[in-house]
């Protein structure tokens, strides 16, 4: 059985990000999609939202496990028992910093591999942060997240 993780911050979701793990949850057996809680990092949403968000998003993929965690993505691949790391990349600005964190991954731990999926071309312009700037100023993300998640957009920005 081949088990993948799918990092990142997830806040909020995004399409961009619902199609990585749509074309991952088809190349392996388990994949964990997991919200990394950097301390560093203000979030609009909170852990238990963004996870919210994420099992509605994701529940017609029955080999999709949402999680959280604070270890470095190579140790909670290992306490999961993952052998690769999905990343997904946008353009060549996202290659340059994921192929850093990848190395960084191998140094620490060779045994486990990254596999970088390139996104769709209508998503290569969707962020994160991109969305939440949208909705503050009162602009329509259809098309741009789960319907789910526009709806606790326009609940926090103009709840």
């Amino acid at each position: 059985m081949i088990k993948a993780v799918y990092t990142g911050t997830f806040d909020p979701v995004t399409n961009g990000h619902l199609d990585i793990i749509e074309r991952a949850s088809k190349m392996y057996d388990v994949l964990y999609v997991t919200i990394f809680i950097n301390p560093h990092k203000t979030c609009l949403f909170s852990v238990e939202e963004r996870m919210e968000m994420l099992r509605e998003a994701t529940k017609q993929f029955p080999n999709v496990v949402i999680d959280e965690s604070s270890a470095l993505a190579v140790e909670y691949a290992r306490e999961v028992g993952a052998q690769v790391l999905v990343r997904g990349l946008r353009a060549t600005e996202d290659y340059n910093y994921e192929s850093l964190m990848c190395f960084t991954n191998q140094y620490l731990d060779e045994g486990i591999e990254t596999v970088f999926l390139m996104t769709r071309l209508a998503y290569t312009f969707v962020s994160s942060s991109f969305v939440k700037e949208i909705v503050s100023h009162n602009h329509s993300v259809e098309g741009l997240v789960p319907a789910c998640v526009e709806e606790k957009l326009i609940e926090k920005y103009r709840g």
